[in-house]
Formats: structure tokens, sequence, C-alpha cells
């Protein structure tokens, strides 16, 4: 990137995704933590976040495409690495290739996993996907997982696959006490026993997500898969925030003041007026908006921290900035921070706070600051020179 960019930064601490991932080992017991860094790391570097969950425990990584898997290897990093969703024409042969575990999902994705490693003359290590009861991809429990399991148990005859996993996601996982998470889970070790019984050697079972890793030892099993939890952030914040957990958030995004100025009581403000000023005030400027990630629904609503005091965006998000009410007497300048949210310590929003303010999640809000707002590293060397 060359220029300077005025979309402010993400401070991203990587000796935070490190420490939190030490936590994460911890309530794991004696199962092993595969840290997901799908979605760019959940928007704070594939590579970089990698690297920092290796060094605080993680033996395993967990992405969603293909290509995340590929870039990691490109990266150097030699641990064992799953990729799980994938669609009809997925480069599985680059994959086998490069030793990425795969999960089946579907018949289809079981022979194209095994012809694709018959075209590599390498035997692919495949993990079944189980819906049990979550509706989304997986292979349903009852006559469509035994189908699949015994066209496994032939590819496995000719050399072809191996399974080695079986996994499956909660529909339930943020309410740890829900019926549904007792019936998914028998579901589950249901299934587990069927490729037992069929001869599959499993070498790992894993269904915990976050929220179950945090609120549910018992189902640690082999293998948690963490993800939010892994940049600090509380997947149950009904039940505890981060900090409740012994977690700490890894993003920290701010930009400075473009401008600052004085205007009249009744000055309207940004597009359609929504907000007005109430006395003579002074407003400030900050150059980012939804084209950066800010969400428009945090028009009116969206905290933000200057100056050291807290404030509220004055009216509606712009696709390139928004505008911040400082109060008559503020002393804020231009070129001073904006942090729109952090992990809390000293006063400034959280992205759960965000998420609360505009009606999501703080997955949302961390997944989606685009590519126009520089990551910089503390914590940690750079990705390029870790790996």
């Amino acid at each position: 990137m060359t220029g300077q960019s005025f979309a402010g930064e993400l401070r991203i601490d990587l000796a935070a995704i490190s420490d939190n991932v030490r936590r994460l080992d911890e309530l794991a017991g004696s199962a092993g933590v595969m840290a997901v860094v799908k979605a760019g790391g959940y928007g704070h570097g594939l590579v970089p976040s990698a690297l920092a969950a290796l060094r605080g425990g993680a033996t395993w990584l967990g992405v969603a495409q293909l290509s995340e898997a590929l870039e990691l290897r490109a990266a150097g990093l030699t641990c064992p690495v799953l990729s799980w969703l994938h669609a009809p024409g997925a480069d599985f042969a680059a994959a086998v290739g490069q030793d990425v575990d795969l999960a089946v999902s579907a018949p289809w994705g079981l022979e194209a996993v095994a012809e694709a490693a018959r075209a590599v003359g390498r035997t692919a290590r495949v993990h079944i996907k189980v819906d049990t009861g979550l509706g989304r991809n997986g292979v349903l429990h009852g006559p469509a997982l035994t189908s699949l399991l015994d066209r496994a148990r032939a590819l496995e005859a000719e050399g072809s696959v191996r399974v080695v996993g079986m996994m499956q996601h909660f529909a339930y996982a943020d309410a740890p006490d829900h019926p549904e998470v007792r019936a998914q889970v028998a579901r589950f070790d249901a299934a587990v026993a069927e490729a037992e019984a069929a001869g599959s050697a499993l070498e790992v079972r894993h269904l915990a997500n976050s929220a179950a890793t945090l609120t549910n030892p018992s189902l640690a099993y082999d293998l948690v898969r963490p993800g939010l939890a892994v940049y600090g952030l509380s997947p149950v914040p009904s039940l505890g925030d981060h900090e409740h957990y012994g977690l700490t958030p890894a993003m920290t995004w701010s930009a400075p003041l473009a401008q600052v100025k004085d205007v009249p009581a009744g000055q309207g403000v940004s597009y359609g007026h929504t907000y007005r000023t109430e006395r003579a005030t002074r407003v400030g400027i900050v150059p980012v908006g939804y084209a950066d990630g800010v969400p428009r629904a945090g028009s009116g609503v969206g905290p933000l921290w200057v100056a050291g005091s807290r404030h509220t965006v004055a009216g509606r998000v712009c696709m390139d900035q928004l505008v911040v009410d400082l109060g008559p007497g503020s002393g804020a300048r231009e070129g001073d921070p904006c942090v729109l949210f952090g992990p809390g310590s000293e006063g400034e929003p959280t992205a759960q706070d965000w998420a609360e303010a505009t009606g999501t999640i703080s997955y949302e809000l961390i997944t989606r600051v685009g590519d126009r707002v520089p990551r910089r590293y503390v914590g940690g060397e750079p990705a390029w020179h870790l790996a």
C-alpha cells in the first residue's frame, strides 16, 4: 500500500490472540485446539492470526475455503489445516497435494476428493461433516450418512481416501442448556459410533465452537474449534463478556479527525438532517464510512471515543465519513484519534457495544472492516517475518 490511508487503521494485537488461545487451550483440557482463521482471520489477517494462534498453543488451523488453506501452506505453515466448505469445481487436487484435510458434506464431495487424490497419487484425509440438526451443510444423520460411510469404506480400500475425522456444528451453542444441544450431541455420538463400526479409524472428533468451548467443557472431545474467542470476543455476551471468560479483544479501529469546526445551534448534520445540534457546538469529521465497514445502522447510535470521552455518531453514516458532535467545550483537534472500538480497557467502545447499538453481532463488526483500512500488527513480528 502506498500513500497515507485516511481511513485510520486496525491495530491488531497478536500477543492478545496468542493469550486467548492459551486460555482456550486451558479450557479444552486434554483436547487440542483448532484455531479457526477463516475470513482473513475474522478480519485480523489470515497468516498473522494463524501464526499468533500457533504460538499460543493451537495445533490445528481451520478455514472455510480452500483458497485460505492454500494461502496458509504458501506462507510456510506445515501444521494440520482443515478446510470445510466447498462447491463443485473446487481444486481438491491442489489441497490434497498440499496435505490439507478436507471436510466432506455430500456424496459429490467424496467422489471429487477421491478423484483428486487419484490424480495426484496421494491419499486424501477426510473429515465427515454431519448435519445433526443445524440444517446447513453436512450429510444428514440417518440413511444418507450410512450410504456415505459405505462409499467411504470402498474408497479407503482402494487407497484414495482415509476418513480421519468427524465434525458437526451446533444450532444453539450460545444457549448451552437448550435441549437441541443435547439432541445434537446424541446424534453426533451415534454418527461416530456408526463410522467406527463401519471401520473408520477416526483420529479426531470435533463439535465444539467458541461458545461450546467456553460454556461446556464436556464437549471438547478430541479437538475444539474456536473462532470468535480466538480474537478475544465473547460469543455468548448474555452469559458473560470477554473479561468474564479471560479473553482480550485483539482489534482496535481508530481514525484521525479530518476536520473540527464550530457550528451554530440548529445545524443539520449529514444526509437528511436526521440530527440537528441543540446548541452551538463543535463537530468532528471522521474519514470512515460504510465503504470501510462502518454499519450504516450505526447512524445516530454508533458509539465513539474521542479525547477521553464517549460520543455517538451524529446523523447518518456516509460512504466515506461520519460526524461526531464533540460538544461546545471540546478541545479535540484535527488529527486526534477517534476510536470506533477496541478492548474497552480505557473506556473506548467495544465491538460488542457496536453490535448492541446496531442490532447485530460482534462477528459481523470485525469481519466487515474493508481493505481500505490498513492493519498494523503489534505484539509480534509481521507475518512475513514470522513465517
